[in-house]
């Protein structure tokens, strides 16, 4: 095989991520076939394989492109270095920047994160070894480490008195994001054949702050 430049052997390695991204856009990712990406991107089948020896390891390298465009990091770290915010602001702003990322990519990351947690029901040790392949944190992964710590600790800093310890209650918020996530994509996709769905990120999680203030033991104007 001749000697390829790292650019010119990056630059392949992105095309079939971004057409495999295409693909996740309209199909399951558990329902994508080699076929479908070898397709998208007009490669011949050995043209795939020079770059990537299976589905999974370009589903993997797609996840790692996908966390450098959909980051929270940035905008969560400016919270909670600011000590200057009270609990209430804190948690009112580490949820209006998931909600507005969320609605940003509603339809498109949101959809494929989606999918992927179907997958890992379905399909546990797959999404597993997917997920592991992936290279870099995500933004849950930020939020458990991170934010949801230190609303903890803003909360004693506050001298607060949560009616629930500390840790229910972040494995409360762990759940709730799911679940708004969920419900908000299926509003999104199929709000018009789902019954009684019709839920907003933004409204969705302004109510989760408010919940998350009383359960801490804080005041909700």
């Amino acid at each position: 095989m001749p000697k390829v430049s790292e650019e010119y052997f990056e630059n392949k390695k992105k095309l079939i991520t971004e057409a495999t991204y295409n693909v996740c856009l309209r199909k399951p990712v558990g329902m994508v076939t080699m076929t479908d990406v070898i397709e998208e991107t007009g490669l011949s089948q050995g043209g795939i394989y020079r770059f990537y020896k299976n589905l999974d390891e370009i589903l993997s390298d797609m996840i790692t492109r996908m966390r450098v465009d959909y980051n929270l990091v940035g905008s969560l770290e400016l919270v909670t270095k600011n000590n200057d915010l009270s609990f209430e602001e804190v948690a009112y702003k580490i949820c209006d920047i998931m909600a507005d990322v969320m609605e940003e990519h509603l339809l498109d990351i949101q959809k494929i994160n989606f999918d992927l947690t179907v997958l890992a029901i379905n399909e546990p040790e797959r999404a597993a070894a997917i997920i592991r392949g992936a290279k870099g944190s995500g933004n849950f992964e930020y939020l458990a480490s991170v934010t949801m710590p230190m609303l903890v600790e803003a909360c004693m800093k506050n001298k607060l008195k949560p009616v629930a310890d500390p840790e229910d209650i972040l494995k409360y918020i762990s759940a709730s994001y799911t679940g708004i996530e969920m419900n908000c994509i299926l509003s999104a996709c199929y709000g018009d054949k789902v019954k009684n769905v019709d839920c907003k990120p933004k409204e969705m999680f302004n109510v989760l702050a408010k919940t998350i203030i009383l359960l801490f033991g804080g005041n909700v104007k």
